[in-house]
């Protein structure tokens, strides 16, 4: 079972998940190698190649009635049609916390399949920033809007029995991580993460508060890969050895920082 102490620094970024090492998170966009928007064409991906990548977040009995939504240059697009009420689609990086280091990362994609409280409640935060992103708002302008956007209740508030899988071992969620674990994550309103017991010794959830979407995510890793697979880490990450060294204490910031987007 894994240690929830050596995976909290892989959670600042979130819900693409988008999960990044907890000392790259703490740094400001001047140290980031990524301290602006790459052209969005770097983002795209081919659209079959993202239909395959976005079904590998879930296992195919849940993925292949699954809606999928693909990426295109204005904002994320239908590209098959679902029947289960499950949906599939690839993350980009601005998933990420507003001050990430990785929140320009082109190289980044976190296949995500969310079930339908999820689709109906956190779905709509991750289209309205793509939408902003792609219409060329800066990251500041971004965060009025989202802010404004939840104050008018233009956004949802996050329904009960939201979560998604994460199972897929072909994603890219960090430069240190890679794909990291197959997780799943669940969405809650903003919530005490003692009431789930996250982030206590020997507890197997890791619980990250997003105040800027105001929910919660918790997150279970688990075994085996959307292929099947079992996941049998034989190489430390660079971001398994920056969290073995840190106290809980230290790790908690890091947490809170997650997205998840």
């Amino acid at each position: 079972m894994l240690n929830p102490l050596r995976t909290i620094a892989f959670i600042a970024f979130g819900l693409v998940v988008m999960l990044g090492a907890a000392l790259r998170a703490q740094a400001q966009d001047v140290n980031t190698p990524y301290p602006n928007m790459a052209p969005v064409t770097q983002y795209l991906m081919e659209r079959d190649a993202e239909i395959t990548l976005a079904r590998s977040a879930a296992p195919v009995s849940i993925s292949m009635n699954a809606e999928i939504m693909v990426l295109g240059s204005h904002g994320y697009e239908n590209a098959v049609k679902g029947k289960n009420g499950f949906v599939c689609l690839v993350e980009r990086s601005w998933s990420a916390p507003i001050n990430d280091p990785d929140f320009w990362n082109p190289k980044l994609r976190g296949p995500i399949c969310l079930n339908a409280p999820a689709a109906r409640s956190y779905l709509p935060l991750t289209i309205k920033k793509t939408e902003l992103v792609l219409a060329g708002r800066s990251k500041a302008q971004m965060s009025e809007a989202m802010s404004a956007a939840f104050d008018k209740k233009e956004l949802p508030t996050i329904e009960s029995g939201a979560m998604c899988y994460m199972l897929s071992k072909q994603g890219y969620l960090s430069d240190s991580a890679g794909h990291w674990h197959p997780h799943l994550m669940f969405f809650v309103p903003l919530t005490d993460p003692a009431a789930w017991g996250a982030d206590a010794t020997g507890s197997p959830i890791i619980a990250a508060k997003v105040d800027q979407d105001r929910l919660t995510i918790f997150l279970v890793p688990v075994g085996q890969w959307s292929d099947g697979t079992a996941d049998i880490p034989t190489v430390e990450s660079q971001a398994d050895k920056a969290s073995a060294e840190k106290t809980p204490a230290e790790k908690t910031p890091a947490a809170q920082k997650l997205i998840i987007r």
